[in-house]
């Protein structure tokens, strides 16, 4: 059988989708000054990043982000293929802050699941967040994004998959069927 493969989000549509986040986290916000963000390792940390410079572009304020892997977090590890684990790297206290959880794509849910419990080591945030490029629906547990960049229902056996500048050359979102 063969995969047919679609664009959901060109460079451009990403683009303009990452400025409408930085926008969303901005206005809910308030306050940026307690404002941090925590990309989830791989692509959620340059997804982050970039994040952060429209914020900067928008405000002209800094914000703080840090990157976070959940490997021994997950609860899937026997299930999910051998990987190298990333390094945590959250260069400012969590304690008190307005912490934005990022990923690139939402699904079942236990990455996020993972996430918390992995910030809940490193300190006690005042609010946790989330926000992600694309929510692709069939969650197997209670969590939804506070902020999406696209909505994109999908099949069980169908994949998502989002390439970023910064790790493979271009900004692309697919729907492989």
């Amino acid at each position: 059988m063969t995969k047919s493969v679609i664009e959901i989000l060109s460079a451009e549509e990403m683009r303009r989708t990452i400025t409408r986040l930085a926008s969303q986290i901005v206005e809910k916000a308030g306050d940026l000054t307690d404002l941090v963000l925590l990309g989830i390792h791989t692509r959620g940390v340059p997804l982050a990043e970039n994040i952060a410079k429209q914020i900067e572009t928008l405000e002209g304020i800094a914000v703080p982000v840090g990157a976070l892997d959940i490997t021994f977090y997950r609860d899937d590890l026997d299930q999910i293929r051998v990987r190298t684990p990333s390094k945590t790297d959250i260069p400012f206290d969590l304690n008190g802050k307005n912490l934005v959880l990022i990923d690139d794509v939402i699904y079942k849910g236990r990455t996020i699941r993972a996430a918390l419990n992995a910030v809940n080591d490193y300190g006690r945030p005042e609010v946790i967040r989330l926000a992600v490029l694309v929510d692709r629906g069939h969650r197997q547990l209670p969590i939804q994004p506070d902020f999406t960049g696209k909505k994109l229902p999908t099949a069980k056996d169908e994949k998502v998959k989002v390439y970023l500048q910064d790790l493979d050359g271009r900004d692309a979102v697919e729907l492989i069927k």
